[in-house]
């Protein structure tokens, strides 16, 4: 498939009418060199990945975006889809091809592609054919893109940003997993809930695996500035530690529910994503609960893995990891997270 995107060429020759159009005005100067360009690619062109592309443009995220898939078809489809809605959107450039040339510059390369489970497959089998379809998606990204970020949101996302990072040969700051932002976000909204209070005044993180094993940091949640279990200790108000548990469980079941309904998540994921993209290329140095490099951190130094921590995001990627203090269940929790993701890692062949 060739490489397809939006052009001011029009007429026989494809003749650029933009001189006609328009005439420079007297003394102009070129555009300012330190004029910044953002590129971002989405690898996966399915309900995640399209969602994410949505919410990056409609959130004017990027002057740029290039889509890849493995589908030319369906790809076309989705980047015309796109284009068709540009008098509704922010100008951007949107290209797509299945081949990785088209990523070439990107400031933020996002992976959601992914294989699908077959009937009766084991989840370590679906996982060595991820390691096996990311070893044709990272080199080519890599090569196209050498001073990228990589944002792996495909599952099991800790793990697959494990491979991402091998495969690359970056610097760990410049790979990251989408992890449990989302997570977070669920929390947020079922304490939110709880409490009938705007959930963006609820300050709570999910950290560890994107998975079962993820732990809630209870010990460290805030209703705007205020220490919620602290608080409720002070003035002696009970709470059950079974309702804790009941919340942190809903939040690990969410995405079941959803794909149960509808067949698969999106839109959620969408924004979340596109939440990210937005501290990384505009340099907010946001924190958020992301999977990242965790070795040394939080006493965690059984080897190598990657899974979510509250780390600022910014230009250059993960800035840092916050210093949250952890209970002692907590820290431990956090490191038995860890050595369940090891253990399904030191099983692949990469």
């Amino acid at each position: 498939m060739h490489k397809s995107g939006s052009s001011s060429a029009l007429g026989p020759g494809g003749l650029d009418l933009t001189q006609a159009f328009f005439k420079s005005i007297m003394n102009a100067a070129p555009s300012s060199p330190t004029k910044r360009h953002n590129k971002i690619s989405v690898v996966g062109a399915g309900n995640v990945g399209m969602a994410i592309a949505q919410t990056i443009l409609t959130q004017d995220l990027t002057d740029e975006l290039a889509l890849v898939d493995a589908i030319p078809e369906k790809l076309r489809g989705e980047m015309l889809d796109l284009q068709h809605a540009a008098a509704f959107l922010p100008r951007t450039k949107i290209h797509a091809s299945t081949d990785y040339a088209v990523t070439a510059g990107s400031d933020l390369c996002i992976v959601t592609a992914g294989a699908r489970q077959i009937n009766g497959e084991s989840r370590l089998n679906l996982l060595q054919r991820n390691v096996t379809l990311f070893q044709k998606i990272i080199p080519p990204l890599v090569g196209h893109s050498p001073d990228t970020i990589l944002l792996i949101v495909s599952n099991p996302v800790d793990v697959l940003s494990y491979v991402a990072w091998k495969l690359s040969g970056f610097p760990s700051n410049r790979v990251i997993g989408s992890g449990t932002n989302l997570d977070s976000s669920r929390f947020r909204f079922l304490i939110a809930d709880h409490l009938d209070v705007n959930a963006q005044d609820v300050q709570a993180f999910i950290v560890g695996e994107h998975g079962d094993s993820s732990v809630a940091l209870w010990s460290s949640i805030s209703v705007g500035g205020v220490p919620v279990l602290s608080f409720l200790e002070k003035q002696e108000i009970a709470y059950e530690r079974e309702m804790l548990e009941k919340i942190h469980k809903e939040v690990i079941q969410g995405a079941y529910e959803v794909i149960s309904l509808k067949g698969y998540t999106s839109w959620a994921i969408g924004y979340s994503v596109a939440n990210l993209a937005r501290s990384i290329l505009r340099n907010q140095r946001r924190v958020h609960p992301v999977s990242v490099l965790a070795k040394g951190f939080y006493g965690i130094d059984g080897g190598e893995v990657f899974l979510s921590l509250p780390a600022q995001l910014g230009r250059g990627g993960v800035l840092g990891v916050t210093n949250v203090h952890l209970t002692e269940e907590e820290s431990q929790r956090l490191r038995d997270s860890a050595n369940t993701i090891l253990e399904v890692q030191n099983q692949l062949a990469i």
